[in-house]
């Protein structure tokens, strides 16, 4: 039998024992301008595919600016330097392709709730005077004598008004107790 000859320790990397549902940082040698770094690429493993045999490759997902991105690596690729499982969780399922469409939902869900909340500079414009009010203030202004007008005022805090923060406030109440049932 031949002996192959690798970089990679792989019984490091075969006794490690990623599972879907790991919280992995997998440590990948990047090469720029001559120069070697490391990257560090932290997320959910998603898939473990090949088990520990020599073409094995696990996906992970993490989420980075907003985005879902997604990589496979190989397990015994001599490119990843280190890799690190940070939280192991308890899944019942070998594949978790589910997830992305869980995320998209909570995506589109969050969008939703953006949209409802649609409050402008006008909305806060002072009210228009009634036109009574209004023929008032026109003929004050044609008139030489001193005309007093009185307006009836509603001290600050007793309006029975409902402002659009308020409104929008309801809605989300609303929508999530729809969700719940």
């Amino acid at each position: 039998m031949n002996a192959v000859h690798t970089p990679v320790a792989q019984d490091e990397r075969t006794k490690l024992g990623i599972r879907p549902g790991d919280t992995v940082r997998v440590h990948q040698k990047v090469v720029e301008k001559g120069k070697t770094r490391l990257q560090v690429f932290e997320g959910l493993v998603l898939a473990v595919k090949h088990g520990t045999e020599a073409g094995a490759t696990f996906t992970v997902r993490a989420t980075m600016s907003g985005i879902g991105v997604e990589k496979i690596f190989p397990l015994y690729s001599p490119v990843i330097d280190k890799i690190e499982i940070t939280r192991r969780s308890k899944v019942r399922r070998a594949k978790l392709y589910f997830i992305r469409e869980k995320v998209a939902r909570e995506v589109r869900r969050q969008l939703r709730n953006m949209r409802m909340v649609n409050l402008s500079t006008t909305d806060f414009k002072e009210e228009e005077k009634p036109e009574e009010i209004a023929d008032e203030v026109d003929a004050a202004v044609d008139a030489p004598e001193e005309v007093v007008v009185e307006v009836d005022t509603v001290p600050e805090g007793d309006t029975d008004e409902v402002t659009p923060e308020e409104v929008a406030a309801e809605e989300s109440r609303e929508e999530k107790k729809n969700e719940e049932a």
